[in-house]
Order: C-alpha cells, then structure tokens, then sequence
C-alpha cells in the first residue's frame, strides 16, 4: 500500500501524541474530521495500523530481566511448540527465524533464578531439541518507528544518472 505525506502526518502524530482525540489530530493537520476517520480506517484495513493499546513495561510490571532464547526445534514440531510457547506468560513476542535456530523469543524474568526456570520450562516442551540464551545488558535504541515512518514520507534521493558518464578526475 501506498503511504502518502498525508498519511505520514497522521502515523507522526499518532506516534507522538497517541492519547490526542480523532478531532484534535484533524484540526493539527488542518483537515476535515470525516477525511481523517476515512485515513485511519484505511491504514487500519490496509495493516499498516495494527493496535491502539498502551505501551507497557515488564520493568515497571517487576520483570526487569530481558533475554532473546533460540530454540531449535525437532523437524516437523514447529508449529506445536510455537502454540505452547503461547501458553508461556513471560514470553512476549515468539518469531520463526533463518540462521541458528527455528525460533526466537523474548522473554522477560523478575530475576536471573527465574529465568532459568523459564528456560527450563521451554526446553521441556515436546519438540524443543536445544534453547541458546542471551541476556540483554542495556536497551540502546528502544522500539521505534517514527525514524521509518519520516523515512517513508521523504522523497527519494535520485541516484547518479547512468546514461552520463562519470569524470574519475583522469
């Protein structure tokens, strides 16, 4: 789907001024409160909206251990073990992955003794082969989209024309 600048405006605001009312976010951006609702319905339909829930912390929640865990996984159990890996509370995302392993997750923990158990939790699943843990230290770029979504609203840098030729300075 096409993003236009329009469209760019209205995902800025959102991301910046998320609890702002439909109203509001149309008289910012200086258009007509039916075409702002039309605009948030189509990038709603079309994926590119894809929640309106708050942005909480498993810190703040009193998990403040963060670990990716790898897991391989037996041939043909992928799916099995990606449905228990749902029924695990400090799991927060889960991803089928390329490279050293089939799954990647991230986990949280109120400490490391609870993190191990975790993990032992997940290489006890039926399917599960091996885990590989990686302790997160300190979060240096938080989750962000605000950098793509002005990436996407700015115009391309054309390139050097190839059909010119180029002066090396011989």
């Amino acid at each position: 789907m096409a993003v236009d600048e329009l469209d760019t405006r209205i995902l800025r605001l959102l991301l910046e001024q998320p609890r702002t009312s439909v109203r509001e976010y149309a008289r910012i951006l200086g258009v007509a409160r039916g075409t702002l609702q039309a605009r948030l319905d189509r990038l709603e339909r079309d994926g590119v909206i894809t929640g309106t829930a708050p942005a909480l912390s498993p810190a703040a929640l009193g998990h403040p251990v963060l670990a990716f865990v790898h897991i391989e996984v037996t041939q043909g159990h992928l799916d099995e073990v990606g449905d228990a890996l749902a029924a695990v509370p400090e799991i927060v995302e889960a991803f089928s992955i390329t490279g050293g392993g089939d799954l990647l997750t991230r986990v949280v923990a109120r400490d490391n003794a609870h993190l191990e158990d975790v993990v032992q939790k997940l290489i006890s699943l039926p399917g599960v082969v091996r885990t590989r843990t990686e302790i997160a230290l300190r979060e240096r770029v938080p989750h962000r989209l605000l950098p793509l979504v002005e990436s996407i609203g700015r115009p391309a840098r054309p390139g050097p024309d190839p059909r010119r030729p180029r002066d090396h300075g011989l």
